[in-house]
């Protein structure tokens, strides 16, 4: 298992500078600039600017000095908000989207992985309820769940905050709830689809014949098999919900980091779209990374192969 997880680890710095590399280019190359927008600066002074941030050395001489700042952890200073470093902004709206993504996947865990032994389980009629709220999941986007939950239950039943941020329960439940619906649906369909295909196999019935009890042939030998699928959706699932929150933001007025990705790319701001570029693309390795050694941990053929 050690050798497994080395290899696996090995790969996420090399696959994280090809996303960088990727990333810096693409972006320089691409028509426009950050100045261009500013209409009523001379070209005398464009040149100063871009002197000034460096933007005018040849793009392989930017792209190691850019490295060599990431190395260091410095992404450089924003270009459009000139006050601040993109590594304060990162600091600013990372972990309030760390968090919202962390308890939607905790969420989506718990109620999928039940929902989906219980159809597994208990038989057709809870699994086609189970399958029918998975469809309406996955259909109803995020931009039509979640000012729906915001009127219905902040505006008319003044239950909940319908928008603002403060680290509470309250303002936490429904942007959490909107981020983790899809993805407890698939994961519900995942685990019944896979549990019931597990639970027809011949081990299963040779348990069951041994007089081994429900909850013991359940637990201990059928889920961990049928979770393999939910593992390897659940990588690129976590990352997406941390990363992927921007309407959510949106719609519940939250500071998080989705606005600055969205921001930078429409101004143009370099540092800025990078920086959220190196973060994201980190956390969606590392998220990759954490279900391959679980999908290893729990099919050892995978680590022995």
């Amino acid at each position: 298992m050690l050798r497994y997880a080395l290899r696996r680890c090995a790969t996420v710095p090399l696959t994280l500078l090809v996303i960088v590399t990727l990333s810096f280019f693409t972006m320089r190359l691409a028509p426009g600039g950050p100045f261009d927008a500013e209409q009523a600066l001379s070209a005398q002074v464009k040149a100063n600017l871009r002197a000034a941030y460096g933007l005018d050395q040849p793009l392989p001489v930017q792209y190691l000095h850019y490295l060599w700042g990431v190395l260091h952890a410095d992404f450089g200073p924003s270009l459009r908000m000139r006050d601040l470093a993109v590594s304060q902004l990162i600091a600013q709206g990372l972990p309030i989207s760390a968090t919202l993504g962390a308890c939607a996947i905790l969420l989506a865990l718990l109620t999928g992985l039940t929902l989906g032994i219980a159809a597994a389980v208990r038989g057709r009629s809870l699994a086609r309820l189970a399958g029918g709220w998975s469809i309406l999941s996955v259909a109803l986007p995020s931009f039509v769940v979640g000012p729906f939950l915001a009127l219905l239950f902040g505006v008319e039943l003044q239950w909940l905050p319908a928008a603002g941020w403060q680290l509470d329960v309250a303002h936490l439940v429904l942007p959490v709830v909107t981020l983790a619906l899809p993805v407890s649906a698939y994961i519900a369909r995942l685990t019944r689809d896979s549990l019931g295909e597990v639970l027809a196999q011949d081990f299963v019935r040779t348990a069951r014949a041994k007089g081994l009890a429900p909850a013991r042939i359940l637990f201990a030998h059928a889920l961990p098999p049928a979770l393999l699928p939910v593992l390897s959706y659940l990588g690129p699932a976590t990352a997406a919900v941390v990363t992927g929150s921007l309407v959510v933001e949106t719609v519940f007025g939250l500071p998080g980091a989705g606005r600055y990705l969205v921001q930078g790319a429409l101004d143009r701001d370099y540092p800025l779209v990078m920086g959220m570029v190196v973060v994201y693309g980190l956390i969606t390795l590392m998220a990759n990374l954490a279900a391959d050694l679980l999908y290893g941990w729990l099919d050892p053929r995978l680590r022995h192969g």
